[in-house]
């Protein structure tokens, strides 16, 4: 490698260095917040992100002036934290998509088993039941009028026909409700993301034709 090969890179490491060391006294000083970049929450208290229609004033709005930089990196923080929850909530639905069906399931049954138990005939209700994959076997069940339902963490309770609907129901209800909120918040996740996204951009594309005006002034003065 040759010297001035070997200059080159060493100026530009200080340039590099010196950078982040202006950019990181930039961000102590400055008084842009969580708060300045993000405008309210929904109704589920998830942040909304604050579109910027001048940037140049929303700059000038802070003490001091907030630089491209700065902006840019508290808006790409503010994403990667909303593609962190986005990717919460996508697990989430998913986890009650397969659950809701194996509650309706479950009290679709116990309902159809109270149903039988209120007829007069005393014979045992026959069926098939999944032993294993692709595997069935049958089974009589007795009109006992109650049921063994499984809550999770390997804990299973037995509950009365009543007791079993009842708590199907519930946890039903429940589950639909906490799926929509999910899907809103998703819905809603999803907007924001796109809106830092296009900040970003507004935002660097803002800093690049400042920085060429600046050139262009420069150059002006030096040849007149």
């Amino acid at each position: 490698m040759s010297s001035s090969s070997t200059t080159t890179d060493n100026d530009d490491t200080r340039t590099q260095d010196h950078d982040l060391q202006a950019l990181t006294k930039e961000a102590e000083n400055t008084s842009l917040k969580l708060e300045s970049i993000t405008d309210g929450a929904n109704e589920h208290g998830v942040p909304k992100v604050k579109f910027v229609e001048d940037i140049d004033v929303f700059a000038k709005s802070f003490d001091p002036p907030a630089s491209a930089e700065l902006m840019i990196g508290a808006y790409s923080d503010l994403f990667g934290k909303f593609k962190t929850y986005e990717g919460s909530l996508v697990q989430k639905k998913k986890t009650f998509q397969v659950k809701i069906p194996e509650i309706e399931k479950s009290f679709k049954l116990v309902s159809f088993l109270k149903s039988k138990q209120e007829d007069d005939d005393d014979k045992p209700l026959t069926t098939r039941y999944n032993l294993a994959d692709m595997v069935f076997a049958k089974a009589d069940i007795s009109k006992s009028g109650v049921v063994h339902l499984w809550l999770g963490a390997n804990v299973m309770l037995e509950y009365t026909y009543d007791e079993a609907i009842e708590l199907l129901s519930t946890k039903l209800e429940k589950a639909k409700k906490d799926l929509l909120e999910i899907s809103d918040n998703l819905s809603f996740v999803r907007n924001q993301i796109i809106t830092s996204e296009v900040n970003i951009s507004r935002i660097y594309n803002w800093d690049v034709r400042n920085k060429r005006k600046e050139r262009l002034e420069a150059d002006a003065s030096k040849n007149s």
